[in-house]
């Protein structure tokens, strides 16, 4: 099969490190002057992997897309609706399948991200979206885990779990789309939230954040429309580890820096998600107290060790 990897930074990169593994040809696209692409280029080497010399580099769009059946997109999900947009443009997308491999939300709409996808592209669109845990390092060292594919259409999901399927990554077939969207964008705003008990030597009640933060977004879930369970499965809970463990987490980090009053300097995507929260909390008319203790904390200027205590010791009550 021919897939495209449009995004080359560290997970795009691993993708199509991975997808080749897997047995596919793979072109990995990046922007015209990307630093990352002119590294790759260079040396075929970043700071996690080195890229087989079968896979093909590009910095054309047009012939990235129209050469492949299977189009995978990694970039920020803020960019999302301008790059569709920009793919809406070109030829030849009927009928190819689009797999975004990202987790967020778009910050001013609280919209998931096949939403955006698909009112761009058109609602005939196949698009699919790749969840769960695993981390780049932990992947290129033979460390396998599991992860999910999910669509509205299932005989997509499995045509893409049977094709990507191997030792090292495990596919499961997700079955609700809204709840593995939402589920794998807010895992991202409970790792700064775990970040920042960090930072405060708080580490103890991430416990509690894991067992409040699950009820919290899937009360979320189930008022738009989606499974409520789903946030118990890969794309959230099965992320917990991944996100507010793991020295690795950019999420963790940025919230342990943040209350730490250094800059992390990388792109934290819960940042934006906790926007996209406030915006859906109103919508659905869902308290959200978690995620509005980290709003405040970042747009607001609340103190964090006061915030996160209040939050974690409001009034008693019925824990269910």
């Amino acid at each position: 099969m021919n897939v495209s990897v449009l995004g080359c930074g560290r997970w795009g990169t691993f993708i199509a490190w991975y997808v080749n593994k897997a047995g596919h040809d793979v072109t990995l696209w990046g922007r015209q002057g990307s630093k990352n692409l002119q590294v790759l280029m260079d040396s075929r080497k970043n700071d996690y992997l080195t890229l087989p010399d079968e896979i093909e580099l590009s910095h054309s769009l047009e012939n990235a897309v129209t050469s492949a059946e299977v189009i995978i997109i990694s970039i920020s999900a803020q960019q999302l609706r301008s790059f569709a947009k920009q793919l809406s443009q070109l030829n030849e997308i009927e009928g190819k399948t689009f797999i975004l491999c990202m987790k967020g939300l778009e910050a001013d709409s609280g919209k998931r991200l096949t939403q955006v996808f698909s009112e761009e592209l058109g609602k005939s669109t196949n698009v699919a979206v790749w969840v769960g845990p695993g981390h780049v390092q932990d992947f290129v060292n033979h460390i396998p885990n599991c992860m999910v594919i999910s669509s509205e259409n299932i005989e997509i999901t499995k045509k893409i779990v049977q094709a990507f399927n191997s030792d090292l990554i495990r596919f499961y077939y997700g079955q609700d789309l809204i709840g593995n969207e939402i589920g794998a964008a807010t895992k991202n705003v409970m790792g700064i939230a775990a970040g920042m008990l960090d930072g405060l030597n708080y580490s103890s009640l991430k416990g509690s954040l894991m067992a409040r933060g699950t009820r919290e977004i899937s009360r979320l879930v189930r008022a738009m429309g989606g499974n409520d369970l789903t946030i118990y499965g890969l794309s959230h809970l099965g992320d917990y580890e991944a996100t507010l463990f793991s020295l690795h987490s950019h999420n963790r980090k940025f919230g342990q820096m943040f209350v730490q009053g250094e800059d992390f300097g990388k792109l934290a995507e819960g940042v934006s998600t906790v926007k996209a929260l406030k915006e859906l909390s109103a919508q659905y008319h869902v308290e959200l107290p978690i995620s509005d203790a980290i709003y405040e904390i970042l747009f607001e200027n609340k103190d964090a060790k006061k915030t996160l205590e209040d939050l974690i010791l409001r009034p008693v009550k019925f824990e269910f």
